[in-house]
């Protein structure tokens, strides 16, 4: 019997490489320090990569911490600015509140109906006048015709003479502050 026979018949099959072997190169040693320094530069090109990653990855993270910060910073100069804006315009404010109150008062005197009701219009104007130097305006649409952008219609009439969706009454005037409307003038249009 021989090696690759086994006694129960089967034939043992043993895999083989062929190996070739070369003569070292010049920058390479019979004992194998080609592949050392090959596995050498290896791991120098991965040790490189690293640093690399990581000078990334640093990098990133710097300017995600930088974003987060401008995002708080812009939330909190928004917000102090919103509050700066409503102080200003309580202070602008106060004056018309005080000349209201005064005109209350004035208004228990039964006798005083007249002085009344010139302190409220004062009050009225002063009030105006207050909201138009801070860039509100206002508007009366009477006669234009009918814009759902800058009016709302509360009801509709018919009027002899008149065309179709043209606004007959004004119920509340309509305001705008720089061109933005912030309430519709509220109207009759008709039809």
């Amino acid at each position: 019997m021989t090696d690759e026979q086994r006694p129960n018949g089967d034939e043992e099959v043993v895999d083989a490489e062929v190996v070739n072997e070369e003569e070292p190169s010049a920058g390479q040693s019979a004992d194998g320090n080609g592949a050392a320094d090959q596995v050498e530069r290896d791991l120098d090109e991965l040790g490189e990569a690293k640093r690399e990653r990581d000078e990334y990855l640093e990098l990133a993270q710097r300017t995600r911490a930088d974003f987060d910060n401008y995002r708080k910073r812009v939330t909190k100069e928004t917000s102090e600015a919103l509050a700066r804006g409503k102080a200003e315009l309580a202070r602008e404010l106060l004056p018309v509140i005080d000349n209201l109150e005064r005109a209350l008062q004035a208004g228990q005197d039964a006798s005083a109906h007249e002085a009344l009701a010139r302190g409220v219009a004062l009050v009225h104007e002063e009030l105006r006048a207050r909201l138009q130097s801070a860039g509100v305006e206002a508007f009366d649409p009477t006669g234009q015709p009918f814009d759902p952008q800058l009016h709302e219609a509360l009801s509709t009439q018919t009027a002899e003479g008149t065309d179709p969706g043209v606004v007959l009454e004004t119920v509340e005037k309509g305001y705008r502050l720089n061109g933005q409307v912030l309430r519709p003038a509220r109207v009759v249009v008709s039809k």
